[in-house]
């Protein structure tokens, strides 16, 4: 009998466990938290992380411990640097940044190497004359999903007109095409998506026009400009007598598609009904389907934390769209809003409040861009200690690929703070052939982090409290980076110092 409980004992410890190892770096007095930062990713074992408080800049090396074994200072760097974004590949990363001196604006890059060193002298891209202080970033930088195309663009509003200048780059910032294009627009009332960039480099994104500053978007186009063509071709999306909002891009490189996906309204300032997805074939700009996908009763009670079923998708926003192997994908929007004294909560101001309308370039916020952490909120302008963050339930819908619905799921979850949304919202890993989200709820007036998976068939499954997650550890889910196929990183706030846990699954 003790042989057989010896023999049970070892074959339950011996199953695949689902648990989760988590490391924390410790504490620097120098990463207060008014540190700026962005993860870069792991590179040949190693795990990167820029870093910027007031005039230093520098990169923290991590081991697999999360212990730090470098830091390289950027001395290179000027003062006045006004952006920096990340292209990691897997044993080196390009940096490149803007910088104004005097009435020039810079737009340089270095290669930096799996041990944050620098590979090359900085390399000058492009410049531009102003004659004003920027105080924000003129380029934007994009790139393909095999990171084999590379596009740093800007783009100058004046006249009524938007001056597109785009510069094609290969892996190794080799110069392959550059073109300057102009197009007229309306200002307030044009609205622009996502840029994204193609494996065959095409630059692609969404034209979109409102009847005044505060409709839905009434006309849609999207336009596409080929690797080596200096003028776009636009393709009228068809919306019948519908209306959209925030167009969200997704390329499908594999299956050569453009999925568009926003939410649709009946009328004008009404209220969201559900999703439209529109597929355009990339190499013939013809466009597959366009179906407008209403989200039945019983999930808008499911979804909303408070109002009525009909208000239930106002105050969502599409976050992630996960694409399938046939075409498909999977969406996901989350309920956020905020509430202040001074002034009420809309849409519209979210989503096209940004600074763009005041500034002679077109302020853009790209989607391969990690916000640096910010105490004093989001970049939207919602950054006053009167402001209440609500971020609740997530929608996640799994699609065809015509947009149609297979199934949808709801997680579940609760979130407020009166500060700042910096520990609000979720990360989203992909690993194991599931979803999982982590986010953090309130238990005992400690902040807890949790991990709620979906799988193929769109089950949820509410999972046990994460292991090892040591007391006094807040963690700020909206900045993780997933870094390889099993890992995260999560930057946290401990005793008022920013500090970073890797979670592997």
């Amino acid at each position: 009998m003790r042989h057989f409980w010896v023999i049970l004992l070892l074959t339950i410890f011996s199953l695949p466990a689902r648990a989760q190892r988590i490391v924390y770096s410790q504490p620097d007095n120098n990463d207060t938290r008014s540190l700026n930062f962005e993860i870069i990713g792991k590179l040949k074992g190693n795990y990167l992380i820029y870093k910027n408080v007031r005039t230093k800049f520098y990169i923290s090396v991590y081991d697999r411990d999360m212990s730090e074994t470098d830091r390289v200072d950027l001395k290179f760097v000027p003062d006045k640097l006004l952006n920096v974004d990340f292209i990691a590949y897997p044993d080196y990363a390009w940096m490149i940044y803007q910088y104004q001196k005097k009435n020039i604006v810079y737009c340089n890059a270095v290669k930096i190497n799996s041990d944050g060193k620098l590979m090359t002298d900085p390399i000058e891209l492009d410049t531009s004359s102003v004659n004003f202080f920027a105080n924000n970033k003129i380029y934007s930088t994009i790139h393909s999903e095999d990171k084999k195309q590379i596009m740093v663009f800007k783009i100058q509003k004046r006249s009524n007109q938007f001056s597109f200048t785009t510069l094609l780059l290969d892996e190794n910032l080799n110069l392959k095409h550059r073109s300057r294009i102009e197009s007229g627009y309306e200002d307030k009332k044009y609205v622009f998506s996502d840029f994204l960039l193609s494996n065959a480099g095409n630059f692609v994104f969404t034209a979109g026009n409102r009847s005044s500053t505060r409709d839905y978007i009434e006309h849609l186009d999207l336009i596409t400009k080929g690797p080596y063509e200096d003028e776009f071709t636009s393709k009228k999306i068809d919306l019948g007598d519908k209306f959209v909002d925030d167009v969200k891009i997704k390329i499908d490189n594999l299956n050569t598609n453009y999925i568009l996906n926003s939410f649709y309204y009946l009328k004008k300032r009404g209220n969201a009904e559900g999703l439209f997805t529109a597929v355009i074939d990339e190499e013939t700009d013809n466009q597959i389907s366009g179906v407008f996908a209403k989200i039945d009763d019983s999930m808008r009670a499911s979804i909303k934390k408070k109002g009525s079923d009909k208000t239930a998708l106002n105050d969502f926003f599409i976050r992630n769209v996960i694409l399938k192997r046939d075409g498909g994908f999977l969406l996901m929007a989350e309920d956020f809003y905020t509430q202040s004294r001074y002034n009420s909560w809309n849409r519209w101001d979210y989503l096209y409040g940004y600074p763009s309308y005041f500034s002679p370039y077109y302020y853009y916020y790209s989607p391969y861009y990690y916000n640096y952490y910010n105490y004093y909120g989001s970049p939207y302008g919602y950054g006053r200690n009167d402001t209440r963050y609500y971020y609740n339930n997530i929608l996640v819908a799994s699609l065809d690929s015509t947009g149609k619905y297979q199934w949808t799921a709801v997680v579940q979850k609760s979130q407020y703070d009166d500060e700042s949304d910096n520990f609000m919202s979720y990360a989203l890993m992909i690993t194991g052939g599931k979803l999982h989200f982590l986010f953090n709820e309130n238990m005992r007036r400690n902040l807890m982090l949790n991990e709620w998976t979906i799988n193929g068939e769109g089950d949820v499954t509410r999972n046990p409290p994460m292991h090892n997650l040591d007391r006094g550890y807040d963690f700020m889910p909206r900045y993780a980076k997933q870094v390889s196929a099993s890992e995260v990183i999560v930057p946290c706030m401990y005793r008022n110092y920013i500090c970073f846990a890797k979670v592997q699954f």
